[in-house]
């Protein structure tokens, strides 16, 4: 396993991390819980130490595999879960007011069985809540040792820089792989100057990236690759192909090249894929055992899909 250091810190976290979204089995087609709890600890055991949740996630459920999964092991891992997503009356809500925070915090403790979070994140802006109240309402939280450190997903960089006014915000969690790349336009240069770590969700294109689909598949209606990825739909699902055309001349297992092409980027810290068995971890941890030297680097990303 490779290992960074998290931003302003000498704590390192994996360049791989683990993302659980998979585990709320809600969104992606189902998902066997004792399966999940094998995937967290196969993770652990390679060395896959960042692990990222979220509430959200099967309505908890992701958060509660992952603090049965590491309960025993809790030095192990740094973990990363989320606020501001929730449900009221079962209807999806963004609300990052501080009263829905500080609820949210101790929610989320009780779920992951610990006394921390590592990082506690932003999972989506709110529109109506103002972010300095809310970055504020996350120091509190910091100083009382509740959460170690602050992050945020999905901001642009107009509410990245009114929030890093107010909070150290140490991270920033964006869609970002060989299919989706907007984040290096003006994202991810504002992230490398100014010391926030880019943590990537989608790595593999919502598993698209992985090969296995030469068709348009059917998902089911709340399936988040039919709702939440685009590159299953229309014309952009020939254009991921074409890319999986190119990228295969390269003789590497697809899964691994997308994934380290993605984290050998400047200013990444983690790349997340997520595994819903033990057999997906390893196949994923796998590309560690290599790197895309800087020619392949470079004449990957010369292609514009």
């Amino acid at each position: 396993m490779n290992y960074i250091n998290f931003p302003g810190t000498s704590e390192k976290v994996s360049t791989l991390g683990l993302g659980t979204w998979v585990f709320g089995a809600e969104n992606w087609g189902g998902a066997q819980e004792f399966q999940s709890v094998m995937a967290v600890e196969e993770a652990v055991k390679a060395g896959m130490n960042f692990i990222d949740t979220a509430p959200f996630y099967g309505d908890g459920l992701a958060e509660e595999i992952v603090g049965r999964a590491v309960k025993k092991q809790r030095d192990k891992v740094f973990i990363a879960t989320k606020c501001g997503l929730v449900r009221r009356m079962k209807i999806p809500m963004i609300d990052l007011s501080p009263a829905s925070v500080l609820k949210e915090v101790d929610q989320s403790l009780d779920r992951l069985q610990c006394d921390h979070i590592d990082l506690y994140q932003c999972h989506w802006p709110d529109k109506r809540s103002p972010v300095e109240k809310t970055m504020e309402t996350l120091c509190k939280l910091q100083s009382q040792k509740k959460i170690r450190h602050i992050g945020v997903c999905n901001f642009d960089v107009a509410l990245l820089t009114k929030a890093l006014k107010v909070a150290p915000v140490k991270t920033c969690q964006m869609p970002y792989s060989l299919l989706d790349r907007a984040v290096e336009k003006e994202l991810l240069p504002f992230c490398i100057e100014k010391g926030v770590g880019l943590i990537s969700y989608g790595t593999l294109g919502g598993g698209i990236l992985t090969g296995k689909y030469r068709t348009p598949p059917k998902f089911g209606k709340f399936d988040a690759r039919s709702m939440f990825y685009k590159f299953y739909q229309g014309p952009k699902f020939q254009d991921a192909q074409n890319a999986v055309l190119e990228l295969q001349n390269f003789g590497k297992p697809l899964n691994q090249l997308a994934l380290n092409w993605v984290r050998q980027q400047k200013g990444v810290i983690t790349a997340l894929v997520g595994c819903r068995t033990p057999e997906q971890v390893r196949d994923n941890v796998a590309a560690m055992d290599w790197e895309l030297t800087a020619a392949e680097l470079s004449k990957i990303s010369e292609r514009k899909v």
